[in-house]
């Protein structure tokens, strides 16, 4: 059963999807959860800090994921495969999430900001540690690159209308592994 800090985050994160951080007042973020505005500061400091824990919430969660993935994979390809349908799951239950990020993240302060992004590194680098083992004679900027492509391109779905998540969680899966495949091709 979620908390009331998460029944805080959730809603916080539909309305900055829909209206955006700055046009989304703490009132609007309250009401959407079932309390009143002033309550979320039980929870949190104010928006910001909501914002905070919101992002860094997500990024923990993606990185402990893709750590899992990795260690439970009996290899690297079961590993990458993980990892692909992970992000794939993650992005079409949480398309307000990848929003946000996208969007938002300029709104936390310098240290906020950092703490996102490290997490974020992290995560990038379990998938860039398996994709090394893969191609050995890739190149690190390469391989960082391949993996961040894979990851926007299954990151795209908030913006993919009109196609079901049976056609699409395939689609985005088989897409994610074609284009870490191709890491190997002319260019290395």
């Amino acid at each position: 059963m979620p908390t009331r800090s998460d029944q805080i985050l959730r809603a916080a994160a539909v309305l900055f999807a829909q209206r955006g951080y700055g046009a989304t007042s703490i009132d609007d973020i309250g009401a959407a959860a079932g309390v009143s505005g002033p309550a979320i500061y039980w929870h949190f400091k104010g928006k910001q800090a909501l914002l905070a824990a919101m992002l860094t919430a997500v990024s923990e969660q993606l990185l402990a994921g893709g750590r899992a993935a990795v260690a439970a994979a009996p290899d690297d390809d079961a590993a990458l495969d993980a990892l692909v349908r992970m992000q794939v799951t993650f992005a079409l239950d949480h398309p307000d999430l990848i929003v946000v990020h996208a969007r938002e993240l300029h709104h936390l302060d310098a240290e906020q900001a950092h703490q996102v992004r490290a997490l974020q590194r992290q995560y990038v680098d379990e998938w860039v540690s398996v994709m090394q083992r893969r191609h050995r004679r890739v190149g690190r900027p390469r391989l960082v690159a391949a993996v961040q492509a894979a990851i926007g391109l299954v990151n795209s779905t908030p913006y993919v209308g009109g196609t079901s998540r049976r056609t699409l969680a395939p689609l985005l899966h088989d897409m994610a592994l074609a284009a870490l495949g191709a890491v190997s091709t002319s260019g290395s």
